[in-house]
């Protein structure tokens, strides 16, 4: 029984990958879907002309870490006391663009500096994988192929208008481009033209860049007059069940107060009329905080709590200068 079952996997198997199209052919059936929206068939030759299969981006996507990674080294490894050296030093240099970009969008600065460490280390590391192969790539290996050939189609539109050289057009394994790794339907969406040059430059313009990641926050309800959290401690015997994100579990500030929750300095919690949620990234034994609604904001941006807490801890190293 087991011997014909694996035959007949083998078979399966074998139908599959005859069913599959080369590479080449995948590629053609993305420029006759562009051909349908609108693209020019020179434009859509020229943007293909060089595409190739990256074995390596697929095995980026297979090989990402599965090990636990506890938040205190999480942390860690992504706050580095350079890392936030650097951060106050450039939010300083850059204050009076970081300063006018957050009066137009009602961003703090800090967070806007602390998105751009957090996601490209200022800039430095943008990823070298052209783009449209990058997408191609992931988009024919096929596990998410309707999610990736969407992102394909939409990186040829910000070719299309201009924005960026084919030449320049590199992103990481994935397709994440620039300064603040944006997704190409994410750039689309949200990316900005701040100083008026006719051009979204997220790789190598800061103006741009800044504008950006402060349009992200804005589109996605960022407040301006709130903050993200704070560190906090339970009493013995807390009821964790009252912990995690959904909606219904936000209590105010003084509700937490009545359960036991106090400042991680044993500290009443502050006097104010702000909703939070609790959460334990690792459980009662890990970091415990308190988040505000700008939280579940940097969570569209991206649905780690880690990446969340990061950013939040950077943007207030920034604020205390150290």
């Amino acid at each position: 029984m087991r011997a014909w079952c694996l035959a007949i996997a083998l078979i399966s198997s074998a139908v599959s990958a005859e069913q599959k199209p080369s590479f080449a052919d995948y590629i053609e059936s993305v420029k006759q879907q562009a051909l349908e929206q609108g693209f020019e068939r020179g434009f859509l030759d020229d943007a293909f002309a060089d595409v190739e299969f990256y074995q390596r981006s697929v095995q980026a996507d297979k090989n990402q870490p599965e090990f636990k990674l506890t938040l205190e080294r999480y942390l860690k490894s992504r706050l580095p006391d350079w890392k936030v050296k650097k951060a106050i030093q450039l939010y300083e240099e850059n204050k009076p663009l970081l300063e006018k970009v957050g009066e137009q969008y009602g961003v703090q600065p800090r967070f806007i500096v602390a998105l751009w460490g957090n996601e490209s280390n200022f800039g430095a590391i943008q990823g070298k994988f052209p783009v449209l192969s990058a997408l191609a790539t992931m988009a024919y290996e096929g596990r998410r192929e309707p999610l990736f050939r969407k992102q394909l189609l939409a990186a040829l539109t910000i070719l299309k208008q201009g924005h960026i050289e084919k030449s320049q057009f590199v992103g990481s394994w994935a397709g994440a481009m620039g300064q603040s790794q944006f997704m190409p339907t994410s750039f689309l969406t949200y990316a900005q033209d701040f100083d008026g040059d006719g051009k979204k430059d997220i790789w190598g313009n800061k103006a741009d860049v800044f504008a950006s990641i402060a349009n992200y926050l804005k589109s996605e309800g960022w407040d301006h007059a709130g903050t993200w959290g704070r560190q906090v401690k339970l009493p013995a015997g807390f009821d964790e069940t009252l912990s995690g994100l959904e909606k219904d579990k936000m209590l105010s500030l003084q509700q937490w107060q009545a359960l036991g929750v106090k400042r991680y300095n044993g500290q009443d919690l502050p006097a104010a009329d702000v909703r939070a949620n609790l959460i334990m990234p690792d459980g009662k034994d890990g970091r415990i905080y308190l988040v505000y609604d700008n939280f579940h904001t940097l969570m569209h941006w991206n649905r780690s709590t880690y990446f969340g807490s990061a950013v939040g801890t950077l943007a207030d190293r920034i604020q205390w200068g150290k």
